[in-house]
């Protein structure tokens, strides 16, 4: 990736992001990508999974996907803000065979996701589970590993909860047999036939996000400062959002956040420019408003061609529109500057000529709870 000026700005690290200005997307080395695993038993959903949410396929599509018999390397780069590599494995791999080298395999791993059919029996997956956990830990203690416990569409509620329960005590009480009783494992409730996998990938790349923090307190003043019931900050190509604020996330409210991207985005197609199709003709113009039946206001701003900002606005507050699109382009600069500042940090640890007192003077620069020291001003919607 080319950084022609200061406003071409990426963010790199533990997690891998496309530029402000994506020039040529062939000069990255795809195995400097941060690694996603997709692991779990034969037809278990791993492959639907991640053309749903990453390739736009349709669910009843997947239908008709063959069983994964090899690994499956996937560059996620296609004009996304959200980049990195996904791992596919087969089901009936071995760990124990001498080919399996798990030094390769899990030395650069982000984030594990183990998959779990629930609505077959679960106890050899969970056998599985263990056994990757087991061997992933040994050789990369840093990985975040996630169980999403699939294919919970068609059941009731309470058989969900119940699995989720026993799934959890059992994959639990199996790492505490193992020695792994400090191992935390998280869990999520996900179909590729509504939202839920949306919002379970969501978790799991936030996780891998140093900046998160500094994410998370930018959207908590915005929304503070603007009267602001709730806002989420996008990926518009998999409908990711790699924050949100504080507020707990009403799986409804999300739905209609990334259903107005699905609308943005295809008017944009029709209507839009065509001169440069390959982000979907989302650009610094594009906005979007749509009053619901409930006195309820969805408002969507580009961030940048990769990023937007979706609010969730009560109609009373929304009557000074001015304050909040200020406080937008506050928040927008702020958004620039992390950026900006992630940026320089991995230039100067990636330079030889700079000695420890400046190296340590930038550094003390950056808050220690990931905090931007932005110079930015809100604008109070009263």
């Amino acid at each position: 990736m080319s950084y022609q000026d200061e406003e071409q700005m990426g963010l790199v690290g533990s997690f891998g992001y496309g530029g402000f200005e994506l020039e040529n997307e062939t000069q990255r080395n795809p195995d400097q990508k941060p690694r996603i695993l997709l692991m779990g038993l034969r037809r278990s959903g791993k492959s639907s999974i991640q053309k749903v949410v990453f390739h736009k396929m349709s669910p009843n599509e997947t239908l008709f996907l063959e069983s994964t018999n090899k690994i499956i390397k996937d560059d996620i780069n296609n004009s996304s803000f959200v980049q990195f590599q996904i791992w596919d494995f087969p089901g009936q791999i071995d760990f124990f065979d001498p080919t399996f080298d798990s030094d390769l395999i899990f030395g650069g791993c982000g984030a594990l996701i183990f998959v779990i059919d629930a609505q077959d029996d679960y106890l050899e997956a969970l056998t599985k589970l263990n056994q990757t956990v087991t061997k992933a830990y040994k050789v990369n203690s840093r990985i975040k590993f996630e169980v999403f416990i699939h294919k919970v569409d068609g059941v009731s509620d309470d058989f969900k909860m119940e699995s989720q329960r026993d799934i959890h005590q059992r994959a639990t009480d199996d790492l505490a047999d193992s020695g792994l009783d400090n191992l935390v494992l998280s869990f999520h409730l996900t179909s590729i036939y509504d939202h839920s996998i949306f919002e379970a990938f969501s978790k799991v790349v936030q996780k891998l996000i140093p900046q998160l923090p500094t994410l998370e307190n930018l959207l908590n003043i915005f929304i503070s400062n603007s009267g602001i019931e709730k806002a989420f900050l996008f990926d518009v190509v998999s409908k990711i959002y790699i924050a949100t604020d504080c507020s707990p996330v009403d799986m409804q409210s999300y739905e209609l956040c990334c259903d107005m991207i699905d609308v943005v985005i295809d008017l944009s197609c029709i209507y839009g420019s065509k001169d440069n199709t390959d982000v979907a003709a989302f650009d610094n113009q594009s906005s979007s408003l749509i009053k619901l039946n409930n006195s309820t206001i969805l408002y969507l701003r580009e961030v940048n061609k990769f990023l937007a900002l979706v609010c969730i606005i009560r109609e009373e507050n929304f009557s000074r529109q001015g304050v909040i699109d200020y406080n937008f382009l506050c928040f927008r600069e702020a958004i620039t500057q992390v950026f900006k500042l992630r940026l320089k940090n991995q230039k100067m640890e990636n330079s030889e000529l700079l000695d420890n007192d400046n190296d340590s003077e930038y550094k003390n620069s950056l808050s220690l709870n990931g905090s931007v020291k932005a110079k930015v001003h809100f604008e109070q919607n009263e």
